[in-house]
């Protein structure tokens, strides 16, 4: 058994706070995103007490060291260190994090390690903080939806039509179907199925294939078609950060 626990402890693991709510009258829970363990629960207990050294640490986006232990779902946080190194988010760009962040939370099971994904929401939190337009908002939320359903084995075919194989038109329309890919909108031929499946451009497909959004229009177009590829993944889990984001960057727009 002593054995057992001791295998379950880690230390030095470097992290994100994701999310922190109550826990009994002193304590916290704690959502934290790990380089090398992904995403996981902790117990901070006495966090909440007014001379805990962890009462400061323990909030959203918090680059840090952690250490933990336990075999439970829950684990015991032991250990925690501000590791620096990530800007503050402020702004639009606080928000764009919490969506960030709510997608990770709904979308990733608990200890299932993307040391890759890790590094690109690192990247996202120091591009977040350094943009403050809308439009540059929107393109490093895009390029992290993409890169985040790719990490989870469900990277989106974008660049080859699904049913003939032949390059994506930039000129063209295409329907999305969900799980296959773009699937060319054939004038004059509604078949009943194709009906659900969202329709966008070809250009809109090349943009998210390269990662790079040139027009509002475009940039539109993607938002949309992301927010739907997602919903597919979700399935009944809502995002409720998503609509804080849109009216924002709707406001900016208008200004």
């Amino acid at each position: 058994m002593a054995r057992s626990r001791l295998a379950q402890r880690r230390d030095n693991q470097p992290a994100f706070v994701l999310h922190a709510y109550p826990y009994l009258e002193t304590s916290l829970i704690v959502e934290a995103f790990s380089a090398e363990h992904g995403r996981i629960g902790l117990v901070a207990r006495g966090a909440k007490r007014p001379r805990s050294e962890l009462r400061g640490l323990l909030q959203a986006f918090q680059p840090l060291t952690l250490a933990w232990g336990g075999t439970g779902e829950l684990k015991t946080l032991t250990k925690a260190e501000w590791r620096g190194g990530v800007p503050r988010l402020g702004g639009a760009a606080l928000l764009c994090g919490f969506y960030l962040n709510e997608l990770l939370l709904k979308m990733l099971a608990r200890e299932d390690a993307h040391p890759k994904l890790f590094g690109d929401y690192e990247a996202a939190m120091s591009a977040l903080a350094g943009e403050t337009s809308a439009a540059a908002q929107a393109g490093i939320l895009r390029r992290f939806e993409v890169r985040l359903l790719a990490e989870m084995g469900y990277a989106l075919p974008l660049t080859r039509d699904s049913e003939s194989g032949v390059p994506v038109d930039a000129g063209e329309r295409y329907h999305y179907v969900f799980d296959r890919g773009p699937r060319l909108v054939e004038v004059n031929v509604a078949r009943e199925p194709e009906l659900r499946w969202p329709v966008v451009r070809g250009a809109t497909l090349l943009a998210l294939s390269s990662q790079t959004f040139v027009g509002a229009e475009i940039a539109s177009e993607a938002k949309h078609l992301m927010r739907q590829v997602l919903d597919h993944y979700l399935e009944e889990r809502r995002i409720f950060s998503r609509r804080i984001v849109q009216d924002l960057q709707a406001l900016d727009e208008q200004a």
